[in-house]
């Protein structure tokens, strides 16, 4: 499945992750994504993630969100530049 915004789509599955306070989301893996990743947990957005392989060799990004006292840590997320 081709996606025309990824990373929006990253942010998407986050913000709906923590709306129902998911502990792990799953993320099509992507150099790209890791790296914005590895960002937001250096920061301390995100607990952690990492790479899950699938069948027929694809891979999956598990992401740990994070939250202090039952509320997300990450208020609110967007894209400020669009494809």
């Amino acid at each position: 499945m081709s996606l025309m915004d990824p990373i929006g789509d990253m942010f998407t599955r986050i913000r709906n992750g923590q709306m129902r306070s998911l502990n792990t989301i799953d993320v099509p893996a992507s150099n790209f994504r890791q790296q914005i990743l590895e960002v937001l947990k250096s920061e301390g957005f995100i607990t952690n993630f990492f790479v899950e392989k699938k069948e027929n060799n694809k891979k999956n990004l598990k992401v740990d969100l994070k939250y202090y006292e039952g509320v997300p840590v990450i208020k609110e997320i967007k894209r400020v530049s669009k494809p």
